[in-house]
């Protein structure tokens, strides 16, 4: 079995640049893999979904999991992201709940089995009861609707501790709930060890992201920083070691989030496919 086989590279992609590579970088780096971040749900047709499915056959790309988001969010601190962010937010739920419907139907048209998401800062159980079980249920609802497509929920991690978020999956109680895991994230928001994290939750792990980051001197309240990867806290052998001993058999995605520096992310996004790809060999070179 060849590497590119079990772990074939990918990059984030996004239809206009927003929060993933612009659509030639794709190209230009031959990766045979994308994760989409969806286009908003009034441009989320038939007709897109055949053109761009028309488009990644002709490139002899495969869409892994497309990943919804909406404009109103904003990442700029960690406290806009609790206010802005997902489904969480009690004020703009029930629109964004059906928006993800919209990108999961979309998702379908475009054969594609996976759908992801931040679901935001889901209030802790014991502070607020109430909302807890509000977003419970909403994900639930989410997880039924996309069940009838044969689909699962990918919820990326960072805004959780890997206790919260198991806690948060057995409370949901739905078979096609998983995971989309982000190493750089858990750095990021302050709330983890990302290696620990990943053994922790390793068996919800459908997919993943390749990325890092430094931590904050006030992990949980202000960003750490994201870097290229490989340069970061993360230790990336160790992050692919660890998802080769838990059985992780799937794309590994490149992010990058340096949109408005389209040069500098197309030649980070390349020395991180060959940093993965050069990981990779060493690592099933070696016995078992």
């Amino acid at each position: 079995m060849s590497i590119e086989s079990v772990w074939p590279l990918g990059v984030f992609a996004s239809l206009d640049a927003g929060l993933g590579v612009r659509w030639e970088v794709i190209e230009q780096l031959h990766v045979p893999t994308i994760q989409l971040h969806a286009p908003s749900p009034p441009r989320c047709t038939r007709q897109t979904a055949a053109e761009l499915q028309a488009q990644l056959s002709r490139m002899n790309v495969t869409l892994t999991c497309v990943f919804g988001g909406f404009h109103d969010e904003s990442y700029a601190d960690i406290p806009t992201v609790a206010r802005t962010v997902g489904l969480v937010p009690r004020a703009t739920r029930a629109e964004r709940v059906a928006g993800m419907k919209v990108i999961a139907d979309f998702a379908a048209w475009l054969a594609c089995d996976a759908v992801g998401l931040h679901l935001g800062v889901v209030p802790h159980r014991k502070s607020d009861e109430c909302e807890y079980d509000a977003v419970v249920s909403v994900t639930r609802e989410l997880c039924d609707h996309v069940a009838e497509h044969g689909q699962r929920i990918h919820l990326e991690t960072g805004q959780e501790t890997a206790d919260e978020l198991l806690e948060f999956i057995g409370a949901v109680e739905r078979d096609n709930l998983f995971i989309n895991f982000d190493p750089a994230n858990m750095i990021l928001y302050g709330t983890g060890e990302p290696i620990e994290a990943l053994e922790k939750v390793g068996r919800f792990v459908r997919s993943v992201h390749c990325k890092d980051a430094t931590w904050s001197d006030q992990p949980t309240k202000t960003w750490g920083r994201e870097v290229p990867l490989g340069e970061g806290a993360v230790g990336m052998r160790r992050y692919l070691q660890t998802l080769k001993d838990l059985g992780y058999r799937g794309p590994l995605t490149i992010e990058r989030e340096i949109p408005e520096q389209a040069d500098r992310q197309l030649r980070e996004i390349g020395q991180a496919t060959r940093l993965l790809t050069d990981l990779s060999a060493e690592l099933w070179g070696q016995a078992g």
